[in-house]
C-alpha cells in the first residue's frame, strides 16, 4: 500500500498560486534550455522511500487545509554546499485537487498513511471539482464537506 508525505505549502494562498509557481519555474528552465523536473528540496531524507515510490504523493497543506497532491516520482538525497544532507522530492508537475481537510501547522513533512489521505475530487464529483477553491475551503471550515 502506498505511503504519502504531507507538507505545508508556505507562501501560497491557493492551489492556483502553487500551479502558477510551477509554471513560472518550468518556463524559466525552458528559457535557459534546461530539461524541467519539478523538485521540492527538504532537509530530512525519508527512510521509507520504497513505500513512497509505490504510488505515493506529496499532499500540500494550503492555508490550514489539505488541498491538493502531486505524485512522487523519485526521492534523491544529496549533500549541499555546506555539507548538510538534504533531499529532492521529484514530483509530477500536475496537481490533483483533494477534498479539503483541516490540518494543523507543523514543521518539515510528515508521513501520511494511505487510509488517512483525503480522497481526490474527480469527474464523479464534478460539482465539487468545479466549485471555486475559496468556496470549497469555506464549506470545509463549516463542516459541510
Amino acid at each position: 500500500m502506498a505511503l504519502h508525505l504531507i507538507k505545508l505549502c508556505v507562501g501560497c494562498d491557493s492551489i492556483t498560486d502553487l500551479e502558477d509557481w510551477i509554471e513560472v519555474n518550468r518556463a524559466h528552465h525552458q528559457r535557459l534550455g534546461r530539461d524541467y523536473e519539478q523538485t521540492h528540496t527538504t532537509r530530512m531524507v525519508p527512510k521509507r522511500v520504497a513505500e513512497l515510490l509505490d504510488g505515493g504523493s506529496l499532499y500540500w497543506v494550503i492555508k490550514g487545509q489539505v488541498a491538493a497532491r502531486q505524485k512522487l516520482v523519485d526521492v534523491r538525497p544529496f549533500l549541499d554546499a555546506d555539507g548538510v544532507n538534504r533531499c529532492r522530492l521529484i514530483l509530477e508537475p500536475t496537481m490533483t485537487i483533494v477534498e479539503p481537510r483541516p490540518w494543523r501547522p507543523f514543521q518539515g513533512w510528515r508521513y501520511l498513511e494511505a487510509h488517512e489521505a483525503p480522497r481526490d475530487i474527480g469527474a464523479k464529483d464534478s460539482d465539487l471539482a468545479n466549485m471555486p477553491e475559496d468556496m470549497r475551503r469555506e464549506l470545509a471550515e463549516l463542516g459541510l464537506l
